[in-house]
């Protein structure tokens, strides 16, 4: 009965000492990985143009039907992206998301990436829907706010004269 008594206060000294595991975790965010996927972010270019195109190849690539792209045409006056087009409306609904990262392996202009951040909860249904706005990541140091007015032929194709083909 004695030998038992201090086999178990034996295995209690030796726990006594150990670090605890636990992380509190409110006050500490605990690293994640580099391939954690988190929540969704809309990037945008260095001179602050979005880099997303309204090509909604991530609308059709999703496999929860969960994100919805309207896309709308660019002007030289009002310029959100270099592309002919650009998302005018860009909404996630988290709730129906599964996060595989669908999304992010097909679009074509490497816009649409899932970061990070991990903290998602919701009071109510409408909080989870998340906008282009609350997606688009800040506008870099040196970029300038969309719309942005650009000189005529900028961003557009050039197609060579063909009237005397040679």
């Amino acid at each position: 009965m004695i030998g038992e008594i201090l086999k178990g206060m034996g295995t209690t000294l030796k726990h006594l000492f150990i670090p605890p595991v636990t992380i509190q975790y409110p006050e500490v965010e605990r690293p994640v990985r580099e391939r954690f996927k988190g929540r969704h972010e809309l990037k945008r270019y260095d001179n602050g143009l979005e880099k997303c195109i309204g090509c909604s190849l991530c609308a059709a690539a999703c496999p929860a039907d969960a994100i919805f792209v309207e896309a709308a045409e660019n002007s030289d006056t009002e310029r959100y992206s270099p592309g002919e087009r650009y998302a005018r409306v860009y909404e996630i609904n988290m709730l129906r998301c599964i996060f595989c990262g669908y999304c992010e392996d097909a679009c074509p202009t490497e816009a649409i990436v899932l970061g990070h951040e991990y903290e998602l909860s919701y009071y109510d249904r409408p909080s989870a829907l998340y906008t282009k706005e609350m997606l688009l990541t800040d506008i870099p140091v040196n970029g300038i706010p969309t719309p942005q007015a650009t000189r005529p032929g900028t961003y557009t194709r050039s197609i060579p004269d063909m009237e005397n083909p040679k």
